[in-house]
Formats: structure tokens, C-alpha cells, sequence
């Protein structure tokens, strides 16, 4: 066998090397990693304010005896609706019976005194007709006659007024509404017009929402731009509960106190929510969501895909055209639910990685997929569940 010279010999071992090199290198480049990104859209967006305030019924009514006496029934349950002219309370009526009797006395005997005073008068003006009796004693049967009606009238004005203490010793609901807890029980002793009321009716359907702004806010707002950029019809009033969720009914503005609290320079605005359900109840603590201006042109980022630089300035993870990722820093206006408004940083059709943050970064080759067909494709998840299968695969790998 032929032996080949030392330089082929080496040029043949370099050039197998170089291709096993090459060979290796090749099937040691990773892929592309694969992250879950949103392609935005510029819209108009409602800019809102959250307001802190406390819910107040849209009625109030604290029921007080107007007359004196001991109670002797009380005939409603306490938390439950009454309407109004219900029977609430009753009061011993006995004395004030005693005191409409004395009164129709009274008015019975005015009657007869006036009576007879006609009678005179009638007699004294036949005679004065036949130039029997005097001009003066006809004057006196005339103002004895008189004087017997206006004593009539103070009479029945006294009847009447005996007859009003005695319809009072029945206490009625002076309104509709939701009635509390009872302050007074049978056998009590109450006083007209007393400091402490026997028990409160409350109207809370509707309610009112009374918030807080401040007076710059109201200014800007009373100039026009809430109306000018959302109309009527859209200015409308949502409301977050004390546990964070949303109340399902909203409400509207309806009315403002024109005056600014010297201390805080705030204005106390009052709206007006539906609550059938009696959820909303008068003391609550609330939030309301109002309407500020629009914003046209913005984007609605989801908050999975913005994060923070070291300056705490807001960022987001964008895929150009290349598939390659850039960092873009954001000017986030206000929080929409689930996502950010965002107003700069941010073009038509850019492509924000919402899921795979992990393991990427600026710079990289990244093999991008819609967050749509993702969802579709397993079930519904978004990018929470590929969030959760990255992490299950890294930890795999790494064992």
C-alpha cells in the first residue's frame, strides 16, 4: 500500500477536523426561544379618577313621639321594610281621649251660648224696628252676638287641636324605607320632640355615593372637558366595594356642594347608584371611578408585559420585525383593570412579550407567537399557564 507524503497526511486530518468543528457548532446552537407576545392597537381610551367616599341613604327619617306618654306596642320587626303611614309605635291614649272629650264640651257649649246670642240679637232688632228698645241695647245684642262666634271658633280650634294630640299617640312611618334597630320598648315613658329617636328609617334604594376631589380636578372638570369629550350618555360612574370588587351597577353624577372645604381644599361630590340587591349600605367605604377626559391614541398594555428598570421607569419588552427583542421604556397615564394605559413608547402593531421574560433579553432572536392562538391552543390558558409550563421545563432541565 502507497503511503502518502506528511503534508497530504496533515491537510487531510485538518480538513476532517474542521468539519467535525463545524458539524459540532451547528448542532449546538440553541433555537430560538419561544415567547407569547400581544400586538397593540392604538384606541381612545376613558380616563377615570378614583374617588374615595361613603355611602349615605337617599331618604334618612328619625322617628320621635310628638307627644308625651307611655309606649304601649311597638308593631314592627326591626330590619325590615315599612312603608309609609305604617303603624310603628302606640301611645297611651287615655289623657289626650279625656282632653278631645273636654274640648267637644266645649264646642258644644259655645254652640248654645251662640245660640242665644242670636236669639237676642234677632229680638233686641225687631224691637229697635218698632222704636221699643234703644240704639245701645240693640249694640250690645249685636257684640254679645259676635262675641258668642268667636268663642265658638276657639272652641272648635281647641277640638281640633285635642284631636290632633290623640291621632298622635299613634306614631306612623313619615316615610318608605329600610327601618333599624328599636330604641324604645312597651312601657317606656317618652317626651314630645325628645333628643333620642325611637328608631331611623332609611331609604337605600337608591343610595347616594358621596366622594372627595380636589378643586383643581373639579375646575378642569366643570370647564368642559368631561362633556365636551364624552357626552352625556357616557358619563357614567363605576364603583369599587371595600373588598376590591366591582359593584355591578352604575351610577351617575348628580349633583355637587358648591363650596371647597377650607383645610383640605377638597369639593364633596354626590352620585347616585341603583341597589336593589340592598348590597350598598348607608356608611359604607367605596371608591368611585369617574370620568376625567379621553385619551385618543394610547395603548392597552397588558400588566404581565411591563416591568421596571433600575430607575423604576416602566418598560416593555417589544419583537420587531427581525424577531429580535427591544426594551422600550413607557409613560404609563393610569391602570385600566387588567392593563396599562400606556401613551408613549409604544407604535401600531408593535408586538409586546407578555409570557417568556425569563429567558430572554434586548438583543436575542426570539421565535414569537400571539397570545390568541396560544389560548387557543391549550384550552384557554394565557400567559400565566405558559409562564408555569417554561418554569416545570426549566426544572426539568435542570435536574
Amino acid at each position: 500500500m502507497a503511503v502518502l507524503p506528511r503534508t497530504l497526511y496533515v491537510a487531510v486530518i485538518g480538513l476532517l477536523s474542521l468539519c467535525m468543528a463545524d458539524g459540532s457548532h451547528a448542532q449546538d446552537a440553541p433555537p430560538p426561544t419561544a415567547v407569547t407576545v400581544v400586538t397593540l392597537q392604538p384606541q381612545t381610551v376613558t380616563l377615570t379618577s378614583a374617588l374615595p367616599g361613603r355611602v349615605v341613604p337617599s331618604a334618612s327619617a328619625e322617628v320621635r313621639p310628638q307627644v308625651a306618654g307611655l309606649i304601649t306596642e311597638r308593631l314592627f320587626q326591626e330590619g325590615s321594610r315599612v312603608e309609609e303611614g305604617d303603624v310603628l309605635y302606640t301611645i297611651d291614649p287615655t289623657t289626650y281621649e279625656a282632653a278631645l272629650a273636654q274640648a267637644e264640651a266645649a264646642v258644644a257649649q259655645a254652640e248654645a251660648q251662640l245660640g242665644a246670642a242670636e236669639r237676642e240679637a234677632t229680638r233686641v232688632e225687631e224691637l229697635r224696628a218698632r222704636d221699643v228698645a234703644s240704639q245701645q241695647v240693640y249694640d250690645e245684642a249685636v257684640s254679645a252676638r259676635d262675641a258668642a262666634a268667636a268663642a265658638l271658633k276657639v272652641a272648635q280650634a281647641q277640638q281640633l287641636a285635642a284631636q290632633i294630640e290623640l291621632e298622635r299617640t299613634t306614631i306612623r312611618a313619615p316615610i318608605s324605607g329600610e327601618i333599624g334597630l328599636s330604641l324604645a320598648s312597651q312601657g317606656v315613658l317618652v317626651t314630645a320632640s325628645q333628643a333620642e329617636p325611637l328608631t331611623v328609617i332609611r331609604q337605600i334604594d337608591p343610595v347616594y355615593v358621596d366622594v372627595t376631589q380636589s378643586a383643581a380636578e373639579l375646575l378642569a372638570w366643570r370647564r368642559g372637558q368631561t362633556e365636551a369629550d364624552l357626552g352625556q350618555a357616557d358619563r357614567t360612574v363605576g364603583l369599587i366595594l371595600a373588598d376590591g370588587t366591582e359593584f355591578e351597577h352604575t351610577g351617575e353624577l348628580t349633583a355637587a356642594e358648591p363650596h371647597v372645604d377650607e383645610q383640605t381644599g377638597v369639593v364633596v361630590l354626590r352620585m347616585e347608584f341603583p341597589n336593589p340587591e340592598k348590597l350598598l349600605l348607608p356608611g359604607m367605604y367605596v371608591q368611585a371611578e369617574m370620568p376625567t377626559g379621553t385619551a385618543d391614541g394610547v395603548f392597552l398594555v397588558p400588566q404581565e408585559g411591563v416591568g421596571r428598570d433600575r430607575r423604576g421607569r416602566p418598560t416593555a419588552m417589544v419583537v420587531n420585525a427581525e424577531d429580535v427583542v427591544e426594551e422600550r421604556l413607557l409613560t404609563v397615564l393610569e391602570d385600566r383593570g387588567s392593563d396599562w394605559i400606556v401613551s408613549e413608547g409604544l407604535a401600531a402593531g408593535d408586538r409586546v412579550i407578555v409570557a417568556g421574560l425569563q429567558k430572554t433579553g434586548p438583543g436575542a432572536t426570539v421565535a414569537p407567537e400571539e397570545l390568541a392562538t396560544t389560548a387557543e391552543a391549550t384550552g384557554g390558558a394565557g400567559p400565566a399557564a405558559t409562564d408555569s409550563t417554561e418554569l416545570a421545563s426549566g426544572d426539568r432541565a435542570a435536574d
